[in-house]
């Protein structure tokens, strides 16, 4: 049985940074590649990046380009999202996920998702 799990949301004040963490378990982690999402109220899931399995490519959405960073400890079944300059434009429910078909940004086309992490950030 694979579980994701999210974690390191919370509140936040505009300007500062926070580290999304994303534990795996129930498959081979160093396998996949792996994506970060979020979802504000009312909005459709939004990409932010994807890292590839060997960490040897990272892709973000222009939305959070030079701003976030995604990472992986593949020791540690782990994968980041480090945060950073963070705005209210930002706060939404993180989620991570593995095992997509082809489309990275598409999140339709991922398999396994955690329950996502809430992130707010106060103006």
């Amino acid at each position: 049985q694979v579980q994701v799990l999210e974690s390191g949301g919370g509140l936040v004040q505009a300007g500062e940074s926070l580290r999304l963490s994303c534990e795996v378990s129930g498959l081979t982690f160093s396998h996949y590649d792996m994506g970060w999402f979020r979802q504000a109220p009312g909005k459709e899931r939004e990409f932010l990046a994807v890292i590839t399995w060997s960490d040897f490519n990272r892709y973000y959405a222009d939305s959070v380009s030079g701003r976030f960073i995604i990472s992986r400890d593949n020791a540690k079944n782990t994968a980041y999202l480090r945060m950073t300059r963070l705005e209210p434009e930002d706060t939404a429910v993180y989620y991570c996920a593995a095992g997509y078909d082809r489309d990275y940004r598409d999140f339709l086309k991922y398999k396994y998702w955690g329950q996502g992490t809430q992130v707010t950030v106060s103006s």
